[in-house]
């Protein structure tokens, strides 16, 4: 899945930068931008439609916005914070901004602090009780284990404002960041503001909804580093090698090679991983055989093996 102009670098799995063009590394991320623009015409779609369904039509297409939340946010936005799609910083801005609106909140300070989350990996805490991850598992766990899922699914939503990402942002001198984040969260309480002229009570019925894709999205989280091992780097993160949930999720399966090499294109991480399998099974990469927010029907949630 590349373009035969941009040859894969051997050594370390990572895509060059196209030289040309408009799309930054491979013709083949114009799907998830595709997907993107789909997500945001789907809200629209659910709204302006909504006096013209039935009552369970209407639960259909909420079910359907919450999922889709998590699908953006652990597929299209994370890769895309990672291998930004467009060579040109106008174009990425401009996606940021719409990806803000789809997903309901600032891109670039979901960036962060996922960025964070690649600092620490899901750390346990220090001796201060403090982890580098704000999204680590053992945040808040209580004696060097991880905390209840429910807690983690349920409460992370509330958990590191955007206030608190914009402070953190400026006292690394990344203001430029900081106010665009500002910029993408206005966007976004715009774009619901005019939804609700157009129906208020479907972004009503939506506001529920998009409560539970954030869970989903914690949800996702969560299995992607239970039982990993925060101390091993190969072992960092949880894999699941499903077929159709990588397909649909753009790869979002292969999360233990993901931690391990972050820079590296999410159409790459299968090979990746074809070259790394002996080494992940000497190092005891966890791996599940259901999609992460499944992780809790997982066999190999109570015995992981590297399959």
């Amino acid at each position: 899945m590349t373009d035969a102009a941009n040859p894969i670098n051997p050594s370390d799995f990572r895509l060059p930068k196209r030289k040309t063009g408009v799309m930054a590394y491979t013709l083949v991320d114009l799907i998830p931008v595709a997907a993107a623009f789909a997500h945001l015409a789907f809200i629209v779609w659910t709204v302006a439609g909504f006096a013209h369904r039935p009552w369970w039509g209407n639960l259909i297409c909420g079910a359907v916005y919450a999922l889709a939340i998590s699908w953006n946010v652990n597929g299209i936005s994370h890769n895309f914070l990672h291998t930004p799609y467009f060579r040109s910083k106008a174009l990425n801005r401009a996606f940021s901004l719409l990806e803000s609106v789809a997903i309901g909140f600032s891109q670039t300070f979901y960036t962060w602090v996922h960025l964070r989350h690649h600092e620490g990996n899901s750390d346990r805490p220090d001796e201060k009780g403090e982890t580098r991850d704000w999204l680590s598992i053992y945040r808040h766990g209580k004696d060097g284990r991880p905390e209840s899922v429910w807690s983690y699914v349920f409460l992370g939503f509330f958990r590191d404002s955007g206030g608190s990402v914009y402070d953190a942002l400026k006292s690394r001198g990344r203001e430029d960041d900081a106010n665009w984040g500002r910029v993408e969260i206005g966007a976004a309480v715009a774009f619901a503001i005019g939804m609700a002229v157009i129906d208020w009570r479907a972004v009503l019925m939506l506001l529920p909804f998009y409560y539970l894709g954030e869970c989903l999205s914690q949800l996702n989280g969560y299995y992607e580093h239970l039982n990993a091992n925060p101390d091993t780097p190969l072992a960092w993160g949880v894999s699941s090698y499903e077929p159709v949930y990588n397909l649909t999720w753009f790869n979002n399966g292969h999360h233990a090679e993901h931690h391990y090499r972050p820079a590296v294109h999410w159409t790459r991480l299968p090979a990746m991983r074809r070259a790394l399998r002996d080494e992940q099974a000497a190092k005891g990469v966890h791996v599940i055989g259901t999609p992460h927010a499944l992780g809790f029907l997982a066999r190999s949630n109570r015995q992981g093996t590297v399959r």
